[in-house]
């Protein structure tokens, strides 16, 4: 069967999703900052299936969503006050908590480790979809592992086809990053850049927060050195760009705002109206479009690192990883039974 994209405002649909998710089924649904691809938290079986699709490694942790805050001791020790003060203050929201684990909570969700990622996501669909399952949901963004993130449902059916039985469609992210993971098992560290500003958590904490480096065992998503990549070989420039490089090809460039850059056979404009808010909510689509055009590379304008230009940034530069060679391309997507 074809992933059926539904209206996530259609109760009936919702209804749908969550049967398929207590059956142990995937269901593809929209957050605030990414679509995720969803299954019940406490069923391996379901969670292995999760990795088969995306085909992720398996050393590489999950999330898990919750309907409330209310729910964190189901999977999570929430003893910790930080962790309430945080949770009361930005829940629902694109902050993820990493936090000591509960031991029901099988392996496979935390690739082992004895901490688990947790959050509360901000768009209602998502919320009412895990009420409605009666379950957390572990949930990775929904695109094959590696590439860059899924911001529409459209996204989503193009990337996994048929491996997903139903894609609730909410309209575009409006955050359009991955949430920011904070680490509260010891000293607190951001583990990953993303839609909550460090300098929220910085104010919120009253302290200055480490960002930890990219780790080959990570402790968290999003903490691989070369992650968020497009096909296309992307470049990071030291500064706004004037022209395209003579001798380089067919190039495609990512402007951070208005540009007259010249000579490149296409432009994609993050925020024509110079908000990060817009820039962060329109840059994996944009990556995408470019990334569908056959070109030769993409350069990409940097941005000032503060408030969400830190998680565009350390998005750019896990997606330029690969310059050494060729960018790997996403796998496949699965195939259709018979096939």
């Amino acid at each position: 069967m074809s992933a059926r994209i539904r209206p996530a405002t259609d109760l009936l649909a919702l209804a749908d999703a969550a049967a398929v998710l207590q059956r142990g089924g995937l269901v593809a649904f929209p957050t605030e900052t990414v679509y995720g691809l969803g299954a019940d938290a406490f069923d391996a079986r379901a969670v292995a299936r999760v990795f088969e699709v995306k085909a992720r490694p398996s050393f590489d942790p999950l999330i898990v969503h919750l309907a409330e805050a209310a729910s964190l001791d189901w999977v999570a020790v929430a003893d910790d006050p930080r962790a309430a003060a945080l949770a009361a203050r930005f829940w629902p929201g694109p902050l993820t908590l990493v936090l000591q684990r509960r031991p029901e909570l099988p392996d496979i969700v935390t690739a082992g480790l004895d901490t688990v990622g947790v959050r509360v996501p901000a768009h209602p669909a998502a919320r009412a979809l895990i009420a409605a399952a009666g379950t957390p949901l572990a949930a990775p963004s929904a695109n094959p592992f590696g590439y860059v993130s899924p911001t529409t449902a459209e996204h989503v059916a193009d990337l996994l086809g048929d491996a997903v039985e139903v894609v609730l469609d909410g309209g575009p992210c409006r955050v359009g990053l991955e949430s920011t993971i904070l680490s509260l098992a010891g000293d607190p560290v951001i583990l990953r850049p993303g839609g909550l500003p460090r300098e929220a958590l910085e104010e919120a904490l009253g302290m200055k927060l480490p960002v930890a480096a990219a780790a080959d065992r990570p402790l968290a998503p999003g903490q691989l050195l070369k992650h968020y990549a497009t096909r296309t070989p992307l470049a990071i420039l030291d500064a706004r760009a004037d022209a395209a490089p003579a001798d380089r090809g067919r190039l495609g460039l990512l402007a951070q705002g208005p540009t007259r850059a010249s000579g490149f056979a296409a432009v994609e404009v993050l925020a024509p109206d110079g908000a990060v808010e817009t820039a962060a909510a329109r840059l994996f689509a944009a990556l995408r479009r470019l990334d569908a055009m056959g070109l030769d590379g993409i350069l990409a304008e940097p941005c000032a690192e503060t408030g969400l230009g830190h998680a565009i940034m350390d998005r750019l530069r896990r997606a330029s990883s690969h310059l050494g060679g060729a960018a790997p391309p996403p796998p496949d997507p699965p195939l259709r039974s018979g096939e």
